[in-house]
């Protein structure tokens, strides 16, 4: 991997192709992001370059983050994150990463937290039918039989039954960059994103698997 960046979610809108086409986007504020930290095979154990991104008051950060941000002569971030790039080596502190390592045609996959829906039931949660809605069957949207009796005596792990619907890490992988603005940092990517506005993105280019 050589290109990663983490960006926010500002919102979905749709643009006209070249070819008159109408393509629904997902704009996304890219970086700027900064170099916190290099990491290598000799201190480390292994080559990965650390990022920050998105400013943040002195008083919200503990003094062990203070003093990294401080050595490393930047100032306080609200996010931080390790990229393996391949050319780690190539970056120093300080340095800044931002929305035109990007251009248009790219491939990358977007990871972020979903929206959380709560305490949800089998019907909203999965899909499964619900009972009779009138002639007194008081079985509209219950879950209905979980398992069998003596035999096996249990449910098995894995029914699809009500709880916490939402608010889990996804990818979405191999959306299409659509549109690179430099000036304001912002990236356009054909089709959704997971999570809500402002949430936390990580773009990372695809990496194609050859087998």
């Amino acid at each position: 991997m050589k290109k990663a960046i983490l960006a926010t979610k500002v919102g979905m809108t749709q643009i006209f192709a070249e070819n008159g086409e109408l393509v629904p986007v997902t704009v996304l504020q890219a970086g700027p992001c900064v170099v916190t930290q290099v990491k290598t095979v000799e201190t480390d154990g292994y080559d990965a370059v650390q990022v920050g991104f998105a400013d943040i008051r002195e008083k919200l950060v503990n003094k062990a983050q203070k003093g990294q941000f401080e050595k490393a002569g930047v100032t306080c971030k609200r996010y931080l994150r390790e990229f393996r790039f391949e050319n780690a080596a190539e970056y120093n502190l300080k340095d800044e990463i931002k929305a035109d390592i990007f251009a248009v045609g790219d491939k990358v996959d977007a990871t972020a937290i979903s929206k959380g829906k709560g305490f949800q039931g089998a019907v909203k949660r999965y899909g499964q039918h619900r009972g009779p809605m009138k002639h007194g069957s008081k079985f509209h949207r219950h879950q209905g039989s979980n398992g069998s009796a003596t035999t096996p005596g249990r449910v098995f792990k894995g029914k699809g039954m009500p709880g916490h619907m939402g608010s889990v890490q996804r990818t979405v992988e191999n959306l299409e960059v659509i549109k690179v603005d430099a000036e304001n940092n912002l990236l356009l990517v054909k089709g959704s994103v997971p999570g809500p506005k402002k949430s936390l993105v990580t773009i990372k280019e695809t990496v194609k698997v050859t087998r």
